[in-house]
């Protein structure tokens, strides 16, 4: 893999975290190690929330493929999307996303256990799961065994029934909206309330269009992937279009077999 921004130390913005100025020796991805990708994708410091979104494109602006992300990916992209998850506190995504892409609990990893714990971080992230419905299987693992337990945001008026079928289940739900809609605002506070400041979002697009529109989105890991789908699949993010497009500057940009992998910032 090589670096093509920022090309050297002195192109780099101030406050944009950066790769490193090489990559480290090992028998990974061309050179770089999983910890050169945890320095190169680093949660800025400060006790303050930061959402970073996880997104894949195909080069015609598709978000999925036959419903699911997988086959816009890579071997590289995977590492770094693991690498992500090792970073995080906490994994945002909508009810759709676990539905599609058959969600299962986080795993600790041992290659990020130490910079976990001297981050004060549980051995695997939390995973959060957006939904107003609830309308969730909640005989699955994400939810009877995870490593840690599984968070269901909603609204305060979210199916009684379906609430308590998520607790018995072993998820714990926070209430972040009136109503049965979860407001995006509401529901990060929550997490942030808990000690779960390094927020990370893998969609699905509706997920990241709300984000998006309520200005909350800091960071955008945006894989670009060689591919070309035609069809209807959603961009990255969908819903009601924001009044003004919201700006962001590029931080870094990594290439491996044509797949381009791109950090941009909110300007």
């Amino acid at each position: 893999m090589r670096r093509l921004f920022p090309v050297t130390d002195m192109t780099a913005g101030p406050a944009a975290p950066t790769a490193p100025a090489g990559p480290a020796p090992d028998a990974g991805d061309g050179g770089w190690s999983l910890d050169a990708l945890a320095d190169a994708y680093a949660y800025p410091e400060g006790d303050g929330p930061w959402l970073r979104a996880n997104m894949v494109s195909s080069l015609d602006g598709a978000g999925q493929h036959g419903g699911r992300s997988q086959p816009l990916s890579s071997e590289t992209d995977m590492r770094i999307f693991g690498t992500l998850r090792g970073l995080a506190d906490v994994i945002v995504v909508g009810a759709e996303t676990v539905r599609l892409e058959g969600y299962r609990p986080a795993r600790a990893r041992e290659a990020f256990a130490e910079r976990r714990a001297a981050a004060g971080q549980g051995p695997a992230p939390v995973i959060a799961v957006v939904t107003g419905s609830l309308d969730l299987d909640f005989s699955l693992p994400l939810f009877t065994a995870p490593l840690v337990p599984t968070l269901v945001l909603t609204g305060s008026a979210a199916p009684a029934g379906r609430v308590r079928a998520a607790r018995e289940a072993g998820a714990e739900v926070l209430f972040a909206g009136d109503g049965t809609r979860v407001d995006p605002v509401l529901a990060l506070a929550a997490l942030t309330g808990r000690g779960l400041r390094r927020q990370l979002t893998e969609g699905g697009p509706r997920l990241l269009g709300q984000f998006v529109a309520a200005g909350v989105l800091d960071e955008l890991c945006l894989t670009i992937s060689p591919t070309m789908t035609a069809g209807d699949a959603q961009r990255i993010a969908g819903g009601p279009p924001v009044a003004v497009p919201t700006r962001f500057r590029v931080a870094s940009v990594l290439e491996r077999d044509g797949f381009l992998f791109t950090r941009y910032l909110r300007s």
